[in-house]
């Protein structure tokens, strides 16, 4: 059985509050799942301490049993220092496409081309003021 650790949303319309929840990842989102170990509420300020609550010990215990956590308990996890961070991965979707690449590309060889002129100029300058010192 595929374990998740998700949050299950409670609440009234336009009032979130989140459950955060072992469940199987077959079960609905709202619908049945093994055990509460913590809460999530949204409509606390951000550094409220009751905005999370979790319980540490039963969250090691799922995970050691192979539980998986969603993208954002895993986020909730890291900053209380239960798990190490995950760094999420930008798909090719995000990428820019074809043309704005190819802008990319002809703005980088403006600026190369710009630095190089800029060296040039510096060198000539530089030249004459030797030759000048040198008489």
């Amino acid at each position: 059985m595929a374990l998740k650790i998700r949050l299950a949303r409670q609440g009234a319309k336009k009032r979130p509050f989140y459950r955060i929840v072992v469940a199987d990842v077959r079960s609905p989102r709202d619908g049945r799942y093994i055990e509460k170990v913590g809460t999530y509420n949204p409509m606390l300020a951000k550094d409220d301490e009751n905005r999370i609550s979790l319980d540490a010990e039963r969250i090691q215990h799922w995970i050691g049993v192979g539980a998986q956590p969603t993208d954002r308990v895993a986020g909730f996890l890291a900053a209380a220092g239960l798990s190490e961070k995950v760094e999420r991965n930008n798909p090719n979707k995000g990428k820019p496409k074809a043309k704005a690449q190819e802008r990319i590309r002809e703005a980088e060889e403006a600026a190369k081309a710009a630095a190089e002129e800029a060296a040039a100029a510096a060198e000539a300058e530089a030249a004459p003021a030797e030759e000048a010192a040198e008489a």
